[in-house]
């Protein structure tokens, strides 16, 4: 039976902990970054995002860079640098990885575990956002033309919203949501009457 009841139990089981941080490479020092530990940037879940992401990427490549902004409904968080697109990782996984860690430190550091973080590594988000919404016009022209619905692969929820919100104004189909957790996929159906 599993006990560990948190975070640092996983990361001790892990290897990783407070007493394991002698063997890794050391991070970018704070004093010449003026970037805010985790401790001083308890306040600001902004800042928060900000020193973890930059304490992360100063043990990955410290030739990245990360500039953290505070959007309507999230923190956003934008990783450049010469080597960024690598750190995406097959289909985004690492990106991906990377997003649920910067939020888990929030919802432990900050105790706001409804605060949205968006997390992009080399403009991998935004490119792939693009393709999904050509593809959604390309499905949309296809539904339309023929009539029949088009049931798309089960794909994460950020991505069925960027479709929904391709189609959301297209006056001849409309997108809906189906099935349940990591089967839940999207249907573009022909809007009628």
């Amino acid at each position: 039976m599993d006990n560990r009841t948190n975070l640092d139990d996983y990361l001790a089981g892990l290897g990783i902990s407070d007493a394991d941080e002698s063997e890794l490479p050391p991070p970018a020092p704070d004093a010449l970054t003026g970037t805010p530990t985790l401790e001083a940037a308890a306040e600001d879940p902004r800042s928060t995002l900000e020193a973890f992401l930059r304490g992360l990427l100063g043990r990955i490549d410290p030739d990245l860079q990360v500039n953290v902004t505070q959007a309507d409904d999230a923190l956003e968080a934008e990783i450049t640098g010469e080597n960024a697109a690598k750190l995406a990782g097959r289909d985004g996984r690492t990106l991906g990885a990377i997003e649920v860690l910067a939020y888990t430190v929030l919802a432990k550091q900050e105790g706001r575990g409804n605060l949205r973080v968006r997390v992009d590594i080399g403009g991998y988000r935004k490119r792939q956002a693009e393709a999904l919404s050509k593809l959604a016009e390309r499905l949309a022209v296809q539904v339309a033309k023929s009539g029949e619905p088009h049931e798309l692969q089960p794909m994460p929820a950020s991505e069925r919203r960027v479709i929904h919100i391709a189609l959301k104004e297209h006056p001849d189909v409309m997108s809906e949501s189906m099935g349940e957790g990591n089967a839940r996929r999207l249907i573009i159906k022909p809007r009628h009457g």
